[in-house]
């Protein structure tokens, strides 16, 4: 059981939470609100310690499990170094079913659970393995170039992983003139306008789909915003489409856009990513002026503290990561070759 010292209470918990207004009355958090919140939190907290438990907490869930339950909190990259490191006999992964399934392939021998029953992707179910297949015999001499928002079988049938981050990094270091890069249109776009300025030349085809909450973001948003704040700092996902990236002053992952925030100067910011990241900038920044409007991920939000009490307690079957053990190898070593070339 949780001593009363190491128990969080109300006061505690709206002190970290009482900055976010991001969404209204969807991420307002009162005292009265916290101190409803608070016995969840507690009860969760102390099932990890009975558990031996680690709870993974991506950037875009809500602020109460960023801030009341989870033991990291990060992008896919850090939080996929993060399964890998961690001790812990057990692993929640609050976020979707692609990054519970990555960090399953990186530990086998450890039970992960994911909380929450909408836990898909846009992005991620835009592709199988059935259609990469087919695609490697379209494309026979290609180096096939997955983002790690993809399910396990079809990192099985790539030959390197990449996330927001490090795509360019990657790309730029594979030893293939011919990429094929999965599943995003958008930043499969950006990747090429990338490499162009970069003086690298590579043919590079990509796959159809998008991150629906990255794809609304357009670039008449950021003209509309400029006129009202000459000073505004425009920060983009690589995910969001060419011309919002072209006319941002910095285009990262979720990690990197809060090291931007954390070292530039300005005190206006447009942030073109998913609400939740929104939220981080408000309660780790509260000098810092957000402008401008966000969009929620139904998927990162259908996570609750509720789930997580529940799969800790009892977990459904539904709610375990199982994967086939071949797929699984496979995958991994599709994982392994993006840390390979990182490391380079």
């Amino acid at each position: 059981m949780l001593t009363k010292q190491h128990q969080i209470s109300p006061e505690q918990l709206h002190e970290s939470l009482k900055n976010i207004k991001v969404g209204g009355t969807v991420c307002h958090y009162s005292l009265k609100k916290c101190a409803e919140l608070v016995p969840i939190i507690n009860e969760i907290n102390e099932l990890k310690e009975e558990l031996n438990a680690v709870i993974l907490v991506h950037s875009y869930v809500s602020p109460e499990i960023v801030y009341g339950v989870a033991d990291y909190v990060g992008d896919s990259y850090a939080l996929s170094k993060n399964a890998m490191e961690t001790s812990a006999d057990l692993i929640v992964f609050a976020a979707v079913r692609f990054m519970g399934e990555t960090a399953k392939i990186m530990n086998p021998g450890k039970e992960v659970l994911i909380p929450t029953a909408l836990d898909g992707c846009t992005l991620a179910d835009s592709i199988n393995a059935a259609d990469v297949r087919r695609l490697r015999k379209q494309f026979p001499d290609y180096t096939f170039v997955c983002y790690i928002n993809t399910t396990a079988e079809v990192k099985a049938e790539c030959d390197v992983c990449v996330t927001s981050s490090n795509v360019y990094k990657i790309v730029e270091r594979v030893p293939s003139d011919k990429i094929y890069f999965l599943p995003d249109k958008l930043m499969g776009q950006n990747l090429v306008n990338e490499m162009h300025m970069r003086g690298v030349h590579k043919t590079i085809s990509y796959y159809t789909g998008t991150c629906y909450v990255h794809e609304e973001y357009g670039a008449d948003q950021i003209f509309r915003i400029r006129t009202e704040y000459p000073n505004v700092k425009v920060v983009s996902h690589p995910e969001c489409n060419p011309a919002v990236v072209a006319n941002s002053d910095f285009v990262g992952s979720t990690a990197e856009m809060l090291g931007y925030m954390r070292e530039t100067e300005s005190k206006e910011f447009l942030m073109l990513t998913e609400c939740g990241l929104s939220s981080r900038l408000q309660k780790e920044f509260p000098g810092k002026k957000l402008v401008g409007i966000c969009t929620l991920c139904r998927y990162m939000k259908s996570n609750t503290l509720e789930d997580i009490s529940r799969v800790l307690k009892n977990p459904a079957p539904r709610d375990c990561v199982v994967l086939d053990e071949t797929v699984r190898q496979k995958a991994a070593k599709c994982i392994e070759a993006m840390f390979h070339y990182t490391r380079q």
